[in-house]
């Protein structure tokens, strides 16, 4: 099929067909100006000049994708109801459907013809259902959209479980139906995938009534089925069916074992209501606030569960790798991981929402990871427990919105980062509390973890933000050094060990001493790191794990100076990037995550007020569908960096959390 006949119907495909014959690389080179800098664009006269997360671009916004898991892998789907991101069959596999970051590496689409604009998307109520209603020239359809999830039918072979399984499991399946409401729509189906990042294209083979087509490539097939006729045209497949009022279509697309697929609309739709009950079951576990946060609090926990790997309670960062934290910038990473600092902030969220299965899941996790040589953990895993992340890039993708390079992998993971030994215990001290016993397997990690702090809180590292530079005495790491020796003492106290108790107590002591007499600047603030009187917004957690009391001036101070110098229209950056060495150029936006933790560092100084209204402001800059990155561009109003972002979900319920908790005190004092 020509280029232009392909590009018929949406301007994506145009872009494709604009491209010709050229590699994803070149093609984006071709539309793009030339760069003069990792973050900048030359101009017509030669001045260099930053590009704006706002520019014209065939790529969607990132906060405008819609977010689809059965809790082993996750999807996106774009307005124009292609699916742009796919990895199967788990979060960290290679992408099936990779336009996200290149316009020439797959998607999925099943939507009207010819029309690219929705009249509505919304998540069904309890669920991470999407439901999208569109309006054509001569009728309204809707298009339901899900990763199908429902009751276990035996042992998964296709993503093994190392923890228990429960009464339900993914069905590896992406099931999509739609409904003619009024008119008649010509819907249409069309299906591209390239495997391995892109590099693979589909070969292709129909069945012989036409509604069943298997695309196989990079030593796996997936199979597309469907009640509409399907036909190959090179290395895609298409149909079009002129849907009547109240008639109904489907599509799924299945990796599971054997290819199995819904063979009608009726088991597509029972697929879809067996999903629905497992979300809204789930969501019936947990304690949701009756408050006006309510709806972005429980999208977070529902955000939090998708994003969790069911087959080992691991929880991933977030759905995707390179999404630029520089708007066509090479601030790209590979978050499709676990990272050990995540966990507190996980166990935190998961108890306060009484969600404890999840919890126990997590934990056991913690307890199966391989530690270093020296007992000491690593900053990340994989989700399967892997220990080498070997990061690698991928020259021949153009990245999203010409962001390179991509990456795959996260080159961080050998990195010794201090505050590691402080999540872990913190994390083991929640669970410890909320369950009433201390897990033997985990007092090992107690153990080890408590003298691999006690022998590095001295030394330099590359930091919470992982830094490329020099390694640094930075403050948070100190910090999360203290924190790990004072949950020593404590679970030393609750496993009846009072010589650890006593040990660990007296080297948090020390290390607290050491803080405030070299990470404190004549301004009464905590440094960044002790060469410096720069601000960071990570010392924000000096508040939320309680190193100081909050009627502390020094804690004050620190909080009000991240508020008033290191914000961005409000919106908090992590540090300055002309004052940090951080090994990287180009700027970066303000860090959804630390703007979260000043809203609860507000709370924890008596800033309530400030604290609620930063939380509103916060809660405005959602996503339309209510989801978060990890940064937002206060000029643009754009999100920025990889999407979904756990870190800001979780960071966002345990905010809600302390300003909640401070407003019921209120009501009955």
């Amino acid at each position: 099929m020509s280029p232009a006949k392909r590009a018929k119907g949406s301007p994506r495909t145009a872009a494709k067909a604009k491209a010709g014959t050229k590699s994803p690389a070149a093609a984006a080179k071709a539309k793009e100006p030339a760069v003069s800098s990792s973050d900048g664009r030359t101009r017509p006269g030669g001045a260099s000049m930053p590009q704006s997360a706002a520019m014209p671009s065939p790529f969607p916004p990132i906060a405008q994708y819609a977010f689809l898991s059965d809790c082993h892998t996750g999807a996106l789907v774009a307005p124009d109801g292609a699916v742009d991101w796919l990895c199967v069959p788990r979060f960290d596999a290679a992408s099936v459907f990779g336009m996200l970051l290149d316009r020439q590496a797959g998607s999925f689409r099943f939507a009207p013809f010819g029309i690219n604009v929705p009249s509505a998307r919304h998540y069904e109520p309890g669920t991470n259902n999407l439901a999208t209603t569109w309006k054509t020239p001569a009728g309204w359809v809707l298009v339901r959209d899900t990763l199908a999830i429902g009751p276990r039918r035996g042992e998964d072979l296709v993503t093994p479980h190392t923890r228990p399984p429960t009464d339900y499991d993914a069905d590896h399946l992406l099931v999509r139906v739609a409904i003619c409401l009024e008119g008649e729509v010509e819907m249409e189906i069309t299906c591209e995938p390239v495997f391995d990042y892109g590099r693979v294209p589909a070969q292709w083979s129909v069945s012989q009534d036409g509604r069943r087509a298997d695309a196989s490539g990079e030593e796996m097939t997936i199979r597309l089925q469907t009640d509409m006729a399907l036909g190959v045209e090179g290395d895609w497949v298409r149909a079009r069916h002129t849907l009547k009022q109240g008639e109904q279509i489907y599509c799924a697309l299945s990796w599971a074992e054997g290819l199995a697929a819904p063979d009608s609309v009726d088991e597509a739709n029972e697929r879809m209501a067996a999903t629905t009950r497992y979300w809204r079951g789930w969501l019936n576990g947990a304690r949701i606030p009756d408050h006006r946060w309510r709806d972005p609090i429980q999208r977070s926990a529902l955000a939090i569960k998708g994003l969790t790997y069911m087959p080992t309670g691991a929880t991933v960062a977030a759905l995707t790798t390179s999404l630029p934290e520089t708007p066509g910038g090479a601030r790209n990473w590979d978050y499709r991981y676990t990272w050990l600092r995540d966990s507190t902030f996980t166990l935190q969220a998961l108890h306060y929402l009484n969600l404890d299965w999840e919890a126990e899941e997590f934990m056991q996790f913690v307890a199966d990871l391989e530690p270093d040589s020296d007992g000491a953990l690593q900053i990340m895993y994989g989700i399967d427990g892997r220990r080498d992340l070997t990061e690698s890039l991928r020259k021949d993708l153009s990245g999203y919105a010409g962001a390179s390079p991509v990456r795959i992998g996260n080159g961080a993971f050998d990195q010794r980062q201090n505050d590691v030994y402080g999540a872990a215990l913190d994390s083991i001290l929640l669970h410890t509390r909320r369950s009433e016993r201390l897990p033997r397997r985990l007092w090992p990690i107690v153990r080890a973890q408590a003298e691999c702090a006690a022998k590095v809180w001295r030394e330099p590292d590359q930091g919470i933000w992982e830094a490329r530079g020099k390694p640094k005495h930075y403050v948070s790491s100190k910090l999360m050094c203290w924190v790990a020796m004072d949950r020593a003492a404590k679970l030393a106290s609750i496993a009846g060990e009072p010589a650890l108790e006593g040990t660990t107590r007296a080297t948090a002591e020390e290390i607290r001493d050491d803080i405030l007499t070299r990470g404190v600047s004549d301004r009464g603030v905590l440094r960044q790191h002790y060469e410096t009187d720069a601000l960071d917004a990570s010392n924000l957690l000096a508040a939320i794990f309680g190193f100081l009391p909050g009627d502390d001036e020094r804690l004050r101070a620190t909080v009000l100076a991240t508020a008033d110098d290191l914000t961005d229209d409000g919106f908090v950056l992590r540090y300055r990037t002309d004052e940090t060495e951080d090994g990287m150029s180009g700027k970066e936006g303000s860090f959804l995550i630390c703007s979260f933790w000043l809203v609860s560092g507000l709370a924890v100084v008596g800033e309530q007020q400030r604290a609620r209204d930063l939380m509103e402001k916060l809660l405005g800059v959602a996503s339309p569908l209510g989801l978060y990155a990890e940064e937002y561009d206060a000029t643009t109003g754009r999100h920025l960096g990889n999407f979904p972002q756990a870190f800001s979900h979780l960071a966002l319920i345990e905010a809600g959390a302390r300003i909640i908790l401070s407003e019921r005190i209120a009501e009955i004092s």
